[in-house]
């Protein structure tokens, strides 16, 4: 098992930033693909962003490439969404999740392990 808390959520102004982060505990974080994905009101869970287990390779959608950075630090166990440029179009809550290899990492069902998620709004 992987437990998941993601955190850093808020409500800001178009223009602005925030960093989320994801805490994982139980399993060896190292082995696991991580993937942030959101969900606004209404509509499905799209993947924003991916990480590859060892780290080597990162996938953005197209709607926050250049914008939005994925990362990972090992010794926290944790998992980093850097949002910059946030646009009201950005408001859904956000989930991290893990899933035990490095293929489909785009693909929300495959992944096995979900956080409870953070709410993002973005104001006009």
């Amino acid at each position: 098992q992987v437990q998941l808390v993601e955190s850093g959520g808020g409500l800001v102004q178009a223009g602005d930033s925030l960093r989320l982060s994801c805490a994982a505990s139980g399993r060896t974080f190292s082995n696991y693909a991580m993937g942030w994905f959101r969900q606004a009101p209404g509509k499905e869970r799209d993947v924003v962003a991916a990480i590859t287990w060892g780290g080597s390779r990162t996938y953005y959608a197209a709607s926050v490439k250049d914008r939005f950075t994925i990362s990972r630090d090992y010794a926290k166990n944790t998992v980093y969404l850097q949002m910059n440029s946030l646009k009201p179009e950005d408001t859904a809550v956000y989930y991290c999740a893990a899933k035990s290899d490095d293929s489909n990492v785009l693909l929300a069902g495959e992944y096995s392990y979900w956080g409870q998620g953070t709410q993002v709004t973005v104001s006009s």
